[in-house]
């Protein structure tokens, strides 16, 4: 028998295999096809304050290798989550990770200090793509120096293990995660969407209403890989990979690269089961190669010249 459970910023997950957020909705959604308790972690969709309606459509356009989505992070807000989805969701016996989301560091601190309080929840997940209204629009995220305030802001209001999800549209990545350790965080996740668009000939229009929206899937995957190994060296806390892991293989790139645990995401959409799937293939390699614990391949990645300029162009 294999070992595949992990040890994330406190938490124990019985295996490295996540779902992430706005992908499988509040969790509920998927338990008709797959047993949720068998998961490390079920990752719930962001949540806001207040109830979200978010983008008109259309709002989704499949792509080569991937999808757009331009959803505007539609939710039903914080308290309807607690009253009709958490009661439920403390019935899973697994690690529940809460996305939240705000346009103010008072919003994420709301969320944080409410969320952060309930049974059942057992780490948060800050969404740092948003939007600071205060700030003139600009992400949380692409500013180093707010990105350290709002991390610092919620941390000073929850115990709970604070994840922070990292955006890729940035200059350099594994300095926002440096930041981001500095200033509290946990973990970090990463990549969250590239920004892209999708244009109809005949109309000669955007596919999508809002023109621009987030790009996932398996086109994504070569750089969620690169920038999770360049993050992976520069920080001391765990990291979690997302982008375009569909099959086994892909969970296994990620490990190797030095992530402790990965998000599946686009992959549910077109199979539901995606995530045990991927867990069982796991379990297959761990096996066959005769590796008795998963945590012994996570950052294994054997590289020839890994110093200063390693990962520039050839």
């Amino acid at each position: 028998m294999t070992d595949t459970s992990v040890s994330l910023a406190g938490l124990s997950l019985k295996n490295p295999v996540m779902t992430a957020s706005g992908t499988c909705g509040y969790g509920l959604e998927l338990s008709p096809f797959l047993d949720l308790s068998r998961l490390g972690a079920l990752v719930v969709k962001g949540l806001s304050v207040r109830p979200r309606q978010g983008n008109p459509p259309p709002r989704i356009v499949e792509t080569c290798g991937g999808m757009l989505n331009a959803i505007g992070l539609e939710n039903i807000g914080m308290e309807a989550f607690i009253e009709e989805c958490l009661p439920r969701l403390r019935a899973v016996e697994t690690n529940l990770v809460v996305n939240i989301l705000g346009e103010s560091e008072a919003e994420y601190g709301m969320l944080a200090e409410r969320l952060g309080e309930q049974p059942g929840v057992h780490a948060l997940e800050l969404n740092v793509s948003c939007p600071n209204v205060k700030r003139g629009g600009i992400a949380f995220g692409s500013d180093a120096a707010m990105l350290e305030g709002l991390i610092r802001f919620v941390r000073a209001r929850t115990r709970k293990p604070v994840v922070v999800k990292l955006s890729p549209n940035v200059t350099d990545v594994s300095e926002m995660a440096a930041r981001a350790e500095g200033a509290g965080a946990d973990a970090v996740s990463l990549i969250n969407t590239l920004r892209g668009m999708s244009v109809d000939c005949e109309t000669r229009r955007p596919r999508l209403a809002t023109v621009t929206g987030g790009l996932s899937g398996p086109a994504i995957k070569p750089i969620a890989l690169r920038m999770v190994w360049e993050v992976a060296r520069r920080v001391r806390i765990p990291v979690i990979g997302i982008g375009g892991i569909v099959t086994a293989q892909d969970a296994l790139e990620f490990l190797i690269c030095g992530a402790t645990a990965v998000q599946v995401g686009t992959a549910q959409f077109r199979n539901p089961n995606a995530c045990l799937e991927i867990l069982a293939g796991i379990e297959e390699y761990l096996e066959r190669r005769g590796i008795a614990r998963v945590s012994d391949l996570i950052g294994s990645l054997e590289v020839a010249d890994a110093g200063p300029g390693a990962g520039s162009e050839p």
